[in-house]
């Protein structure tokens, strides 16, 4: 399915496999994009179905230098995800996207980890710039020796989020004055005052802070901040919303818990399937069809099976038309790690409400994205696949929470499918 922060990730990350092979219509089509975290090379036929070979997206870039036990990191040392941010501590631009990064944080304490390098721009040269600039940087070095001698006695990260929480409270103070409110606040947290005020201005610290300009200087060649890696790649200006980050990391985050193989077929085509989706709001009832849709029959319920689907939400829910689900990175760009392929016929179409198909992104891509709609739909017939009819809980289905990526990137959260309870008979 595609967004409004689609693009985003074109910039950022590496060119996707089939990418754009449905031309939406007035209504677009239920699509399931490949993970754009990866970069997919051939794949290996399993009975109609072709795993997805992936290489992992680089951890370090040769042009950044690599992440040491200096630099200052906060989050799980396992995190499938790294942001090196170089930012200054006053700068407005910075500030801006520190609530970003506090949000991201905030929403993916697991699968994010943050490199701070600070970038601070020297007072020498601060006033070399145009004067309406002067006063919004001119305790760029200031602030970062703060933050560098709250560091001395372990408190980096709390310096740090002082200074963004307290923004405000600082940023218009002449550079005296900031010094007695940093060891104010140094006092606050807990340090030795004494010692944070001889490390505010030591020829140490005052080093140091300009050593991470000059390190940044060479890298960058100008001022430029905030500049994100994501896993080693640089992200571009217009990829620092909080959408598009927060969907890069979600999707990178996905691709560690990706299958690298296709399902074992493990159904019986002669028997009857139901899979019952508990939700927040009720549940919902399908009854599957193995004997007509055999492979996404045997999909589904391998993943039903193995949890891909708890947690989930549903992404998309265009009323009157379809509800969609079954992408856990919630961006509508997530699969499993496997592709198989349409199984279309006339003997099933999407003729009435809660017809259940499979979401795909071109001719034999099926994943893990599923649709159920709301009224015939015609123009899907032939391009996806019908595997399943909901027989009890449509009034759950109809009272899905409105969502359309396509048209905004501010949405309320999607109704969360809790898990799914599969019936053989």
């Amino acid at each position: 399915m595609r967004t409004k922060s689609f693009f985003l990730f074109i910039i950022s990350l590496l060119i996707l496999l089939l990418l754009g092979s449905c031309s939406p219509p007035s209504k677009a089509l239920p699509t399931d994009s490949p993970s754009p975290t990866s970069i997919p090379t051939t794949p290996t036929p399993v009975r109609g179905c072709s795993a997805i070979t992936t290489k992992a997206t680089p951890d370090a870039s040769s042009s950044v230098p690599p992440v040491t036990a200096s630099d200052y990191v906060n989050g799980p040392d396992n995190a499938s995800v790294t942001m090196l941010l170089y930012c200054d501590f006053q700068s407005p631009q910075c500030e801006i996207f520190n609530k970003v990064l506090a949000q991201l944080q905030k929403d993916h304490p697991q699968d994010l980890k943050v490199i701070l390098r600070p970038y601070p721009l020297p007072a020498s040269l601060v006033h070399s710039l145009p004067a309406n600039m002067v006063t919004s940087l001119d305790k760029s070095q200031i602030s970062t020796q703060a933050v560098l001698a709250a560091g001395e006695q372990g408190k980096f990260w709390e310096m740090r989020n002082t200074l963004d929480t307290k923004y405000s409270e600082w940023v218009k103070l002449s550079t005296g004055k900031f010094e007695t409110w940093a060891t104010d606040q140094a006092g606050l947290l807990g340090l030795d005052k004494e010692k944070f005020k001889l490390d505010l201005t030591s020829s140490k610290t005052t080093t140091q802070a300009q050593s991470l300009f000059d390190s940044a200087t060479r890298l960058f060649g100008s001022f430029n901040i905030p500049t994100v890696f994501i896993n080693g790649s640089l992200q571009s200006r217009a990829a620092l919303s909080y959408s598009g980050l927060d969907s890069t990391i979600s999707l990178i985050a996905l691709g560690t818990h990706q299958f690298n193989s296709c399902p074992p077929f493990n159904i019986d085509p002669s028997k009857q399937y139901t899979a019952t989706l508990h939700l927040e709001k009720g549940d919902i009832l399908i009854q599957l069809y193995p004997d007509k849709a055999p492979l996404a029959v045997n999909s589904f319920v391998f993943l039903a099976q193995k949890g891909w689907f708890e947690g989930v939400t549903f992404q998309r829910v265009i009323p009157g038309y379809l509800a969609q689900t079954g992408d856990p990175s919630g961006t509508g760009l997530g699969g499993p790690g496997y592709y198989f392929n349409n199984e279309t016929t006339t003997a099933l179409e999407f003729d009435k409400p809660g017809v259940v198909g499979m979401a795909n992104s071109g001719p034999d891509t099926n994943g893990s994205q599923f649709f159920i709609t709301y009224a015939p739909a015609p123009d899907l017939d032939g391009q996806f696949t019908v595997f399943g009819q909901v027989i009890k809980g449509m009034d759950v289905v109809e009272g899905l929470t409105p969502r359309d990526p396509s048209q905004s990137d501010t949405l309320p959260p999607g109704d969360k499918v809790i898990s799914v309870t599969i019936e053989e008979k």
